[in-house]
């Protein structure tokens, strides 16, 4: 199975919280899953940690490559059609990264693995 992981999906992962769900973990540490983090994701954990909102053990631009490869995740980049997509989308849900993300699980036909309730409004596959 192919997955999306939301952003704060990636950082509780990366940082083994206890927050995240028993079946988004036993999704995530399937091998046999092929678990997609998107560049939406790094832009918005570079902003957030610029702007003090995010608190990281060492400079973005060296965490996120280096959690990518010990993880063995994929990177989903952004394409046009993805942007496209989010004309479509209902108004529910403000923030413009997650609404990236929602288009993108829509356009590959990805579930996203979001605790986020808004998103599970729309309609894409959820898991949580």
């Amino acid at each position: 199975m192919k997955v999306l992981l939301d952003t704060h999906t990636f950082l509780w992962w990366v940082d083994d919280s206890p927050r995240l769900s028993n079946s988004v973990k036993e999704v995530i540490a399937n091998p046999e899953n092929t678990i997609f983090f998107s560049v939406v994701s790094a832009w918005e954990i570079v902003i957030k940690q610029g702007i003090g909102k995010l608190a990281l053990p060492e400079p973005a631009e060296m965490y996120i490559p280096s959690r990518l490869k010990s993880n063995r995740f994929s990177v989903l980049t952004i394409n046009l059609s993805h942007i496209l997509q989010i004309a479509s989308l209902p108004s529910l849900h403000k923030d413009p990264f997650d609404r990236l993300l929602i288009a993108q699980s829509q356009i590959e036909s990805f579930p996203i693995l979001s605790v986020d309730q808004l998103v599970s409004q729309y309609p894409v596959s959820v898991i949580w």
